[in-house]
């Protein structure tokens, strides 16, 4: 009796696994954002539970509000930033204090960590900003390939490249000066395309289930 119970047992685990393994695949489209650099180019998505951040960046993306704009900040093993107005211009000591002239309110989640490839959003200090509202556009992308878990908690992360890491390694590694700045200009070109996430599951590895690469 006991080894018919357990041969049911097998068989309805049996059936149910094809069941499991369709249940996971990611259905309908994402919008796929491409990061042009003169390094190369960077993929990343945005995650649905930080809706502010993810339709703010996708709104200026679309309108073109990126491009030209350069990623003013690199502390290689660290991360590097990007996304200040401020950089379009000829004056190279206000870049970082830009901004679109409004801010969004914070959406820190506990399963969004800083793993390499994060996307999160830049902000002011606690001191000025106890609330942890981010910048209406300024983001960092963390490149240390350990991840920054000291972050987590403090910044929204809203995003995770799926694409271009090595990208993201070389920009961290050129020359700068002491605020950090690229001696370089380092200018970005953002695009969005809507790509079927099972697309994007398949083609870079990434797992929507658990928003992370499984390379």
């Amino acid at each position: 009796m006991k080894s018919l119970k357990a041969i049911v047992a097998l068989a309805v685990v049996l059936l149910l696994q094809p069941l499991m393994v369709l249940a996971q695949k990611p259905k309908g489209k994402d919008q796929l954002i491409t990061i042009e650099t003169p390094y190369g180019e960077i993929k990343l998505v945005l995650f649905e539970d930080t809706p502010l951040h993810r339709e703010n960046f996708l709104k200026l993306a679309r309108e073109g509000y990126y491009d030209g704009t350069t990623f003013h900040r690199i502390i290689d093993s660290f991360m590097i930033q990007g996304g200040d107005p401020n950089t379009k211009d000829d004056d190279p000591g206000n870049d970082g204090s830009g901004n679109p002239g409004y801010t969004i309110p914070a959406e820190i989640k506990p399963n969004h960590k800083h793993v390499r490839g994060a996307v999160a959003a830049a902000r002011k200090g606690d001191m000025v900003n106890p609330e942890r509202e981010s910048s209406g556009s300024q983001f960092y992308i963390v490149e240390n390939h350990d991840g920054t878990p000291m972050l987590d908690g403090v910044y929204t992360v809203f995003g995770q490249v799926v694409d271009g890491l090595d990208v993201i390694d070389k920009i961290a590694e050129q020359p700068k000066d002491g605020r950090d700045r690229p001696l370089s200009d380092i200018n970005m070109k953002v695009t969005v395309e809507k790509v079927k996430r099972k697309k994007i599951a398949r083609k870079y590895d990434y797992d929507y289930n658990t928003q992370t690469l499984q390379k």
